[in-house]
């Protein structure tokens, strides 16, 4: 069977009065700034060069009080531990600031918690042992600002704590010798959606540029663009929207990890078969950040984090080698598992609003592999749970229509601690509050779902005729770029288009050739070979054109995202 059918909402095309004025655009280019709302041609000239988007890091709540305090440990030579993250973000997070402080003379250490020991975020028996190792001071990065107890705990004990944190607070912040949180009320910074590791940058930032008024000590620290390497990997990895200050720092990151410096990115990259001039978001995505949460999911994240701060090549090879084994090892795990829950759920998919898996095989480090899996195929909210003996960990994915963190928070007193954005979220639970969990989600889902008709929706930028598809277009499309979640790659749709050859590239992957009479298109429409044997002669294909590379030769061909026969467009 062909697979379901995707709703599209095909944009009006813009007037030529618009067009006229932005002479030096693509007429093409024009109309997907509009539809992003980018309506006059300052506004473009903005989007299209966003250094300029680069905030202040001074503007952002509770900077000059971590800038004084961090300062004074460095001066005293007082330990600074920086507590992170398990995931890409968190780890990118803690080799930056790691860096950083050691480059201006400080005696800083990482902390990571393993995934299946510790859990996500503080936890009391860490805090007590960096305590009791010497520390003074704990920055914690992409984790902390939803925990209240742990932070007091902290605080009680004698550390300084100072949060950095991207998530949204609760009603209460911890009380910390500072708060580095944009989303925390009163804090004027104006992009409220870095990432983890953004945030980090910007307390980098500020570290460095009082440093160069007022240096600390005698020795070169490092600079703020041999930072923008990790930058990227990190808010690419998140899934941060790609707007404002976040897509001026991955434009930038992206020019750096081309050509990085650190031994380890370049053993990633090699690993991953990557050309570093070729390198963009879609290979961050969906080829370097996996192999990074790779380690976090099935041993522990410290691999990832030595193989980023690493400067022997010899060991960044050795840890890019095992790493690599590790992602092909959770790659096999994710699809045995996945089949496993899709068992479960695939006979009332249809029917059912949330969907909720809870097996004591599915492994913590796979748990939001599994959900992110069930909600692109059915698109529904799913959640993975691995149960444990007395408490369990799930993971939730989320589609546009329902806020999952917010669900979450409707159910706070069943949890034992939670967190996440409105797309993705993460939970702990006791056992005997796991049903009543699941009954009190499916409850809230049913509710806030119950008008939607629950269809992905395919945003389409234009309708184009193939032959509008070419190089000059594919230039200027790349002015628009880097491309990801809030900035997403432009969707062209064509009609009554030829298909003059179908066939299955591995086991769910469809190549074509299609015309539209006047010239052939290689095309390649990924996890849809189910089409294969129903496909008719003529189609509506939804698509983005792609630049590639074979044996040294650049092509174009056309990625299609979907396919209507004709009759039906």
């Amino acid at each position: 069977m062909p697979p379901k059918p995707k709703r599209w909402q095909i944009a009006p095309r813009v007037s030529s009065l618009v067009v006229a004025r932005f002479p030096n655009l693509h007429p093409l280019v024009v109309q997907i700034l509009y539809n992003r709302g980018i309506t006059a041609p300052e506004q473009a000239e903005t989007f299209l060069a966003p250094d300029a988007l680069i905030g202040n890091p001074f503007q952002m709540r509770g900077v000059n009080e971590a800038i004084d305090r961090l300062r004074r440990a460095i001066r005293a030579g007082e330990a600074i531990a920086v507590y992170g993250d398990f995931d890409a973000d968190g780890v990118t997070a803690t080799a930056l600031l790691v860096q950083v402080l050691k480059s201006l003379g400080a005696k800083a250490k990482p902390y990571i918690p393993h995934r299946v020991d510790e859990g996500y975020g503080l936890n009391l028996e860490a805090l007590q042992q960096l305590k009791d190792e010497g520390a003074r001071v704990v920055i914690t990065v992409d984790c902390g600002v939803r925990s209240l107890d742990e932070v007091a705990f902290g605080t009680r004990i004698g550390l300084d704590m100072i949060v950095t944190d991207h998530h949204a607070p609760t009603d209460a912040l911890p009380d910390a010798f500072a708060v580095i949180d944009p989303k925390q009320p009163q804090c004027q910074y104006p992009t409220k959606e870095l990432s983890g590791v953004g945030v980090a940058f910007k307390l980098a930032q500020a570290l460095l540029r009082v440093n160069d008024r007022v240096p600390l000590k005698n020795q070169t620290p490092i600079s703020e663009d041999a930072l923008l390497d990790l930058v990227a990997l990190g808010t690419v990895a998140d899934l941060v929207p790609l707007t404002n200050e976040n897509r001026a720092l991955v434009k930038r990151g992206i020019a750096r990890l081309r050509q990085s410096e650190r031994p380890g990115i370049q053993s990633l990259i090699r690993h991953a078969a990557i050309k570093p001039e070729m390198l963009d978001t879609g290979n961050i995505g969906f080829t370097l950040a996996p192999r990074l949460n790779a380690a976090g999911r099935l041993e522990h994240a410290l691999m990832a984090y030595d193989l980023l701060t690493t400067i022997y090549p010899d060991e960044a090879e050795a840890l890019a080698q095992k790493l690599e084994a590790t992602n092909r090892e959770r790659q096999q795990l994710t699809a045995k598992l996945t089949l496993q829950a899709r068992d479960v759920v695939a006979a009332r998919a249809d029917d059912e609003s949330l969907l909720f898996v809870v097996d004591p095989e599915f492994l913590e480090g796979i748990v939001g592999l599994i959900a992110s899996r069930l909600t692109e195929e059915f698109y529904r909210p799913a959640i993975a749970v691995h149960r444990g003996e007395s408490e369990s960990r799930g993971s939730a994915r989320s589609i546009s229509e329902f806020n999952i963190v917010a669900a979450l928070d409707e159910c706070r007193e069943l949890l034992v601690r939670h967190g996440g954005h409105a797309m993705a979220a993460g939970f702990t639970v006791r056992n005997e509050n796991l049903s009543a969990l699941e009954a009190r989600l499916r409850a809230i889902a049913a509710r806030a779902l119950a008008p939607s008709e629950l269809a992905p929706t395919l945003t389409v930028d234009a309708e184009a005729s193939l032959s509008e598809m070419n190089w000059a277009l594919q230039k200027s499309l790349e002015q628009l770029a880097p491309f990801g979640y809030g900035n997403r790659e432009p969707i062209f749709v064509s009609r009554n288009v030829g298909v003059r050859e179908a066939r299955l590239v591995g086991s769910e992957h469809l190549k074509l050739l299609l015309s539209d009479g006047q010239i052939v298109w290689d095309a390649i429409a990924f996890r849809q070979g189910s089409w294969i044997g129903n496909l008719p002669q003529r189609i509506d294909v939804a698509y983005q054109l792609d630049a590639r590379t074979w044996n040294g030769e650049r092509r174009l061909q056309l990625n299609v995202k979907d396919i209507k026969p004709t009759k039906d467009g």
